[in-house]
Formats: structure tokens, C-alpha cells, sequence
């Protein structure tokens, strides 16, 4: 998979990128990164990538011109194109497998009061809300779809890990504990220590269950009612 990102910030970028898990991805060869500066497609000496709005209104909005040109340079016309934006659609896991399904994708990291319409109407193929709230910084928005979608690759995170996270059957993630094993007074469920996997299996099913009825209600299909509550503290 192939990120290209365009911004007005390279370094928040391409830090990112050389640290964790997804500086192992991009040593293996699984993830390639191409970071592109859009005020180099900047013609005028101040380098300047933003103007006022027409109708007037608060902000500024990023420019058409250097944008334009900067996409241009990486041919974004035939490669799905990203924009974050909190008038998109709404991201999730299900839409992070979708995206996982293309060899490149191309982000646009906006700026201040966001990028003019008509670059949305010529290069966009999807405009993404990562959630009920408004940032600054479409360079963090832009990561936060980049590190859901990377971490779907093989090579990159166990199967396994990725089969018991949140969201992968349609549940949040079950509590989990290491060492040691009593903590400030708090001890491990016993479950956990027994070593028998079908209690510690509907253990986990329950906790899950417990925790999205809690915390994501919206979450819990038909499927999740009167399932198997069984299992011990």
C-alpha cells in the first residue's frame, strides 16, 4: 500500500511514519510513504496557500491553485482520493477494510476553515469524518484513517490480535490484564488465571457485552441478545 499525503506540514508527517509499528511496515517494504508539500506548488514569492472567502465569513480557506497543481503532480485524478473533513461521511472499521482494498491512496490534509469546493468536485472521491467534532489539524485527521487502514495488512499485526479488537465482531474489546497480579489491592479475575479456555472465552464474550451495552448501545444488534452471559469473575 501506497500513502501519499499532501500538506501544508511535512514534518508531522513524515514523523509519524519513521516511529512504532508503521516504521517496521515501511522497513519490510509493506507501506510506502510519499509526502508532498503543497506550498512548493506555490507560484508567488510569499508562498502564500490561503485566501479570504467568497461571501465573506470568518477563516480562511486554502487555495485552488498550488492545491490543484500539487495533486496534479501526483496524478490524483486516477488514485482514490481522501479528503478528512467533519462534512464527510462517517469513518469506521468497516469502511477502514474497504479502503485497505486499494494499492494507493492519496490524502489531502486541509487547513483552516478547510479546501475550496471545486477541488472537492474534481479530485475527491471520499470525504471522511472521524467523529462528531471539529480539529485544526487535517494532518492528524488524515493519520488517524492511515493507521486504521496500514494495520489491516498482512505482516503488519497478528491475525489474531486483530480477530479479538474492538469493532472486529461487531463488539468493544474485553478488559485485559498482564502483571502482576495483584495491583494496588486489585487482583486479575480469577477466570483468566484458571487456564481453561472455554470459561476464559465466555468470559471475555460477557465483558464485551457488559462494556458496549455501556459505552456503545448503538452498537448491539439482534444478535447480541440473550447471547451467552455465562462465565465467573
Amino acid at each position: 500500500m501506497k500513502f501519499t499525503i499532501l500538506t501544508l506540514f511535512p514534518e508531522i508527517i513524515e514523523g509519524y511514519f519513521k516511529s512504532s509499528i508503521m516504521a517496521k511496515a515501511v522497513e519490510k517494504g509493506i507501506i510506502t510513504c510519499q509526502v508532498v508539500d503543497i506550498r512548493s506548488f506555490c507560484l508567488d514569492k510569499y508562498k502564500s496557500c490561503d485566501d479570504y472567502p467568497y461571501g465573506g465569513g470568518a477563516g480562511m480557506v486554502m487555495k485552488t491553485e498550488p492545491l490543484a497543481r500539487a495533486l496534479d503532480s501526483v496524478n490524483a485524478s486516477s488514485i482514490r482520493t481522501i479528503y478528512p473533513s467533519p462534512s464527510g461521511k462517517l469513518f469506521s472499521q468497516k469502511y477502514a477494510s474497504a479502503l485497505a482494498e486499494e494499492e494507493e491512496l492519496v490524502f489531502i490534509c486541509g487547513r483552516y476553515e478547510g479546501i475550496d469546493q471545486r477541488i472537492i468536485d474534481s479530485y475527491v472521491d471520499d470525504e471522511i469524518c472521524i467523529g462528531d467534532y471539529v480539529i485544526s489539524s487535517g494532518e492528524i485527521a488524515s493519520l488517524v484513517i492511515v493507521d486504521a487502514v496500514y494495520r489491516l495488512f498482512d505482516g503488519v499485526i497478528s491475525k489474531e490480535s486483530l480477530e479479538e479488537e474492538s469493532f472486529s465482531n461487531g463488539l468493544l474489546e474485553y478488559p485485559q490484564y498482564t502483571r502482576p497480579e495483584v495491583f494496588r489491592g486489585m487482583k486479575v479475575p480469577e477466570v483468566l488465571l484458571s487456564g481453561h479456555h472455554k470459561n476464559i472465552r465466555d468470559w471475555r464474550l460477557m465483558k464485551s457485552l457488559e462494556k458496549t451495552k455501556m459505552n456503545r448501545p448503538d452498537l448491539l444488534g439482534p444478535e447480541h441478545i440473550g447471547g451467552n452471559q455465562n462465565g465467573s469473575d
